[in-house]
C-alpha cells in the first residue's frame, strides 16, 4: 500500500489552531499558516478507522489505556531505538508540556535552577518560571558552518548547587538537530557528575533523516537511565496531536514515586476513548506510513534548500537532521524581529514562528513548518520565492 502526500485538505472549516488563530498572530486571514507544529497531512488511515471502530460504540465513558497500547508503543520503541522500557515505569500524559510541568514539581523545588538549552521551544522557559523555579540558560553555540551543538563550558560555569535539573530536547526543536552519541555522553557526564535530572523531551525522536540516528538519552547506560524521564508519543510522528495522548518513561523507583506523587496531585485520569485506539494503531501499524512520510518531508527540505541557494544573501537553512521544522537564518535581510516578521506575513503571506520566541537566541530566524503535502509546499515557496525577489523594493 502506498500513500498520498499530495492530496491538500482545507481544515479552515474546523477549529485547527494554525487557522482559527490567524487574525490574532498575523492581523490577516490571508496567510499559508505554517507556524504551529501539526502536519497538514492527513492522518495515518490505520489510525483514522481504529478511532472510527471505537466511535461506533455507543458508550463513551471512563477508561484505562489498555494494556496492549503500552505493549505496542514498548515494541516500537525497541524496534526502531533499541530502547527497552516496561510496563511498570510508564505513565500515560496527555502532552510532552504536562509532563514538563508534572517533572518540574517532582524533581525540584521552588527557587531551584532548570538548565534550557537555547533557543527552544516557548514552553520550556515558560513553564519554569510559572513554577517559580529559576532558568538557568545554557545557550547552544553555533560552529562556523552554522550547525548547532552543546556548549559544555559554558554549562560547567554556572552549575551551581542549586541546579537540580536540565531539560533536554531531543531531537531539538526549532534548530533540527539530532544529538549524537558522543554529544549525548558528554551531557549525561556532567549532570552525573553535579546530581542533576534529566527530562528529555523525545517526542520528534521518530522523525529523522538518514544518514542520522535518534539514540534515546536514558539508553546511554542504566547511570543515565536513573536519572532520567523521557517523554515520547505518537503526536508528531502520526499528526495525532489533537487525541492528546503521550506517555513518559521512569526507570529509577524513587525518581518514578515522586513523579508519582506530582502526577497524583493534578489528577491526569487515563485520558479519551479515542486517543487509546489511535495511539496502539499508530505503533502496531503505521511504520509504513511513516516510512513514506519522511521521504516525502525530504523533498519538501530539498524544495526549501533550493529556495535559500537561489536567496543565498538574503537567507540562509540548515537541513534539520529531524524534526518537520526548518530553522530559517533571515538575518541576511536586515530587518529587526518585527520588521521580518511583517515581512513574511505581508510580502510572502506566510504565517510562521518568530524566532525570537525561542529566546533571544532565535532572533534573525523565522521558523516554518514543512509538514504540508506537495502542492502547499509548491505555493509556499512560490511565495517566498516572489517576495525576496521583490526584497529591494520593500
Amino acid at each position: 500500500m502506498s500513500f498520498d502526500f499530495q492530496c491538500v485538505v482545507d481544515r479552515s472549516t474546523t477549529n485547527a489552531e494554525k487557522y482559527t488563530l490567524r487574525q490574532k498572530l498575523f492581523k490577516s486571514e490571508d496567510v499559508l499558516p505554517m507556524w504551529v507544529a501539526d502536519m497538514d497531512i492527513e492522518t495515518p488511515p490505520c489510525i483514522v478507522e481504529a478511532v472510527q471502530k471505537r466511535a461506533a460504540h455507543p458508550i463513551y465513558g471512563y477508561e484505562e489505556v489498555p494494556l496492549s497500547a503500552y505493549e505496542a508503543q514498548i515494541e516500537w520503541m525497541k524496534k526502531r531505538h533499541g530502547f527497552e522500557m516496561k510496563r511498570e515505569w510508564m505513565f500515560y500524559s496527555h502532552s510532552v508540556v504536562a509532563t514538563i510541568n508534572t517533572a518540574i514539581h517532582a524533581f525540584t523545588k521552588p527557587g531551584d535552577k532548570v538548565i534550557i538549552q537555547t533557543p527552544i521551544y516557548p514552553p520550556f522557559l515558560s513553564n519554569v518560571t510559572r513554577n517559580g523555579r529559576e532558568v538557568l540558560r545554557n545557550p547552544l553555540k553555533r560552529d562556523n558552518d552554522g550547525d548547532y551543538t552543546f556548549d559544555l563550558d559554558d554549562l560547567r560555569s554556572k552549575i551551581d548547587a542549586d541546579t537540580k535539573l536540565l531539560l533536554l530536547c531531543s531531537p531539538h526543536n526549532p534548530v533540527g538537530r539530532v544529538w549524537s552519541q558522543k554529544e549525548l555522553q558528554a551531557l549525561a557526564d556532567i549532570c552525573l557528575e553535579h546530581n542533576i535530572t534529566v527530562v528529555a523531551d523525545e517526542i520528534h525522536s521518530d522523525l529523522v533523516y538518514a544518514p542520522h540516528k535518534h539514540i534515546p538519552f536514558a539508553s546511554l547506560s542504566e547511570e543515565v537511565a536513573n536519572i532520567t524521564a523521557t517523554a515520547i508519543g505518537p503526536g508528531k510522528t502520526f499528526n495525532t496531536a489533537g487525541l492528546a495522548i503521550s506517555t513518559v518513561v521512569v526507570q529509577n523507583e524513587q525518581m518514578r514515586e515522586a513523579f508519582d506523587d506530582a502526577y497524583e496531585r493534578i489528577h491526569f485520569a487515563q485520558g479519551n476513548v479515542f486517543a487509546h485506539a489511535g495511539f496502539e494503531a499508530a505503533y502496531r501499524e503505521g511504520e509504513q506510513w511513516l516510512d513514506e512520510l519522511l521521504i516525502h518531508l525530504q523533498r519538501n527540505i530539498s524544495k526549501l534548500k533550493s529556495l535559500a541557494q537561489r536567496h543565498s544573501d538574503k537567507i540562509r537553512f540548515i537541513e534539520p537532521q529531524g524534526t518537520y521544522l526548518a530553522w530559517l537564518d533571515c538575518s541576511g535581510l536586515g530587518l529587526n524581529s518585527r520588521e521580518l516578521k511583517r515581512f513574511f506575513v505581508e510580502e510572502a503571506a506566510l504565517g510562521l514562528s518568530p524566532g525570537v520566541s525561542f529566546g533571544k537566541e532565535g532572533k534573525g530566524y523565522m521558523r516554518l513548518n514543512f509538514a504540508v503535502p506537495g502542492p502547499t509546499m509548491d505555493d509556499a515557496i512560490a511565495q517566498l520565492d516572489l517576495a525576496l525577489s521583490s526584497f529591494d523594493e520593500y
